[in-house]
């Protein structure tokens, strides 16, 4: 398959390192490839790993359609301490014992937060108040009203009880901020907590199958990043459209 810089178009499924920010992949992608133009679809956090859909050259005209589509996360919650970001990286304001909890209790929050529901997004987000992203407010200290948005939650699975730590699965729709839900379920349990860990393993039709990790990316020369592109029509397949 020989491919100029000029021809590369398509979706590079990549799986994210912790550590790294959203940003910081397009960048090794854009070095690799040797292309300016990508992007990203849905941003994660730092200290969360998995599923970064990025688009290549002409991709990058279907990137708001790919930022809207569902996703799938897996995570663990840990129980007991509440954190100013509402997960591991904030620091601690507050701290409870964990009570003795059944696994009926804990489903009662998640069942609780299942269908249509209305979420306030955590002052660290990248939603932008009067043109500044609410993040850098935080950063300064500042808080400021945040309208509540509406998601849905499709499914959850709870997959591991081991007090204080909670491991769960979630469908959710676009717009979901999975540290606001472990959050609320630590409220509605009376304990407080905070998401420590988090992995994007799924967006619309894309999963991590096909998904390239960082470690090989820094390796790979421009074309054989490129084989692992998913062209235009086969996104356009996979995407039902």
């Amino acid at each position: 398959m020989n491919r100029s810089k000029e021809s590369i178009d398509g979706v590079l499924l990549v799986d994210k390192e912790p550590g790294m920010t959203s940003h910081d992949v397009v960048g090794l992608a854009r070095k690799r490839l040797g292309i300016k133009k990508i992007g990203h679809c849905g941003t994660l956090d730092p200290m969360a790993t998995g599923l970064l859909i990025l688009v290549v050259g002409r991709a990058t005209k279907i990137q708001d359609l790919l930022m809207s589509e569902d996703k799938e996360y897996e995570g663990t919650i840990t129980l007991g301490v509440t954190t100013d970001t509402q997960d591991k990286e904030g620091q601690v304001v507050e701290e409870k014992e964990v009570p003795e909890l059944t696994e009926e209790q804990i489903k009662v929050p998640f069942d609780e937060m299942r269908g249509d529901f209305y979420q306030t997004p955590p002052m660290v987000s990248a939603i932008k108040k009067d043109g500044v992203p609410l993040y850098k407010l935080a950063r300064q200290g500042k808080q400021v009203e945040r309208e509540p948005r509406l998601v849905h939650v499709y499914t959850y699975q709870i997959l591991k009880i081991a007090l204080p730590e909670i491991d769960f699965r979630v469908l959710c729709s676009k717009g979901f901020y999975v540290r606001t839900y472990a959050d609320e379920i630590g409220k509605q349990l009376g304990c407080g907590a905070h998401l420590s860990a988090l992995r994007r393993t799924r967006s619309g039709n894309f999963d991590l199958e096909r998904s390239v990790k960082v470690s090989d990316m820094r390796e790979m020369a421009a074309l054989d990043l490129a084989q692992n592109l998913i062209s235009l029509p086969e996104v356009s397949r996979l995407r039902g459209a």
